[in-house]
């Protein structure tokens, strides 16, 4: 064995072991995690209504021609369903047919709805209404190293960070699961929250259930910074190389 093929077989060892001992565990959702039932102390807490907000309000009772009055405005589809649709005003509030203004920021929608039936039946104008107020525009962003940046529309008021993710076509080898960012507007403020879906501490906190309006913002890892920036540095080098190349090729064929 010559000294130049004992030098590559060694090359090609060090490079084999190398790969080896490279730390999967921050690739990986919940690392080292055993079968276990893990304690659940947060459910979908129902996001709060606000300002600019789109809501859809449908009102039934067992006379249906009392009851389409409150059903005709701004009539919109939600899915296979007609319902009719409600801005929010700058105020915080709703023209509703018949109960005038309504405050409707700061509620949730059973909040709301529990609202509207009662004043319904405290001003006699339906018996035993029952009232449906659902979030229209419940939208959630997630940005960064995901496969599919997107907005994702979220018809049944509930998704979970993990579904969310999935829904943007899950973090990419690129992307930090032990720092994840959710950003959500809580009483006028931005609130910043740091996760780690390394631990099943996630299913613990109260943002593994995401609200109306938040944004989830996956990092970048050093390798994906240090490869775009390596290609940013190359990209001259080789374009002078080609352009080197073509000069030569060039006098050659002369």
């Amino acid at each position: 064995m010559n000294n130049f093929t004992r030098n590559v077989m060694l090359v090609a060892c060090i490079a084999t072991f190398s790969i080896s001992c490279v730390n999967t565990q921050k690739s990986v959702y919940f690392s080292n995690q055993p079968d276990a039932v893990l304690e659940s102390s947060t459910n979908a807490t129902q996001s709060v209504i606000n300002k600019n907000d789109l809501i859809g309000i449908q009102v039934s009772s067992l006379n249906p021609a009392a009851t389409e009055i409150f059903n005709s405005p701004n009539v919109s589809n939600s899915g296979n369903v007609k319902i009719p649709e409600y801005l929010v005003d700058g105020d915080g509030n709703i023209k509703f047919s018949m109960l005038g203004t309504i405050k409707a920021e700061g509620l949730t929608t059973n909040q709301l709805r529990e609202q509207i039936e009662r004043s319904l039946v405290s001003k006699k104008l339906l018996v035993d209404p029952v009232v449906t107020v659902r979030h229209l525009n419940f939208k959630v962003t997630v940005l960064g190293e995901v496969g599919k940046p997107a907005v994702i529309d979220v018809r049944n008021e509930k998704v979970s960070l993990l579904e969310a993710l999935g829904l943007a076509g899950d973090i990419t080898v690129y992307g930090k699961k032990e720092n994840v960012m959710v950003i959500r507007e809580e009483n006028n403020k931005k609130v910043i929250k740091h996760l780690n879906l390394n631990s099943s501490e996630i299913f613990g906190s109260p943002y593994y259930y995401l609200k109306s309006g938040d944004v989830v913002y996956v990092e970048a890892n050093k390798s994906k910074i240090a490869s775009t920036t390596r290609t940013y540095q190359l990209l001259p080098i080789l374009l002078s190389g080609l352009s080197f190349a073509v000069i030569v090729l060039d006098r050659l064929v002369r």
